[in-house]
């Protein structure tokens, strides 16, 4: 069975988030469905997605896991954007959280260094 998978993360004002999340996610192909959404392509049939919804906004989480969890943290921090916090947890999986304008979660995780 094929899954595609829409994560949304709402947001207040749209401009600024296009902005933030471009910065975190990088040179990845996005589109703009409508007036109030964008949605950036992370993966074949995986997206995510910001939609102005300021009633709900900064109350998100979602968790990225990535093969290179340095390499994503390195490029992240060369466009401006560094985590809140890190933890490694018991088996060694690494995870980076992050906190768009509204303050919702982005963690970014990684397999044992």
């Amino acid at each position: 069975m094929e899954i595609d998978l829409f994560a949304g993360v709402a947001v207040s004002d749209l401009p600024r988030a296009v902005s933030w999340f471009g910065r975190f996610l990088g040179e990845v192909d996005s589109f703009e469905p409508n007036d109030v959404e964008r949605v950036w392509t992370l993966a074949a049939h995986r997206y995510l997605y910001v939609e102005v919804q300021p009633e709900h906004a900064g109350h998100a989480k979602v968790t990225l896991f990535v093969g290179d969890l340095d390499g994503f943290m390195a490029a992240a921090a060369g466009r401006g954007i560094r985590p809140e916090s890190e933890e490694t947890y018991g088996n060694g999986v690494r995870k980076a959280v992050y906190r768009d304008p509204d303050g919702n979660e982005l963690g970014v995780g990684g397999a044992p260094a």
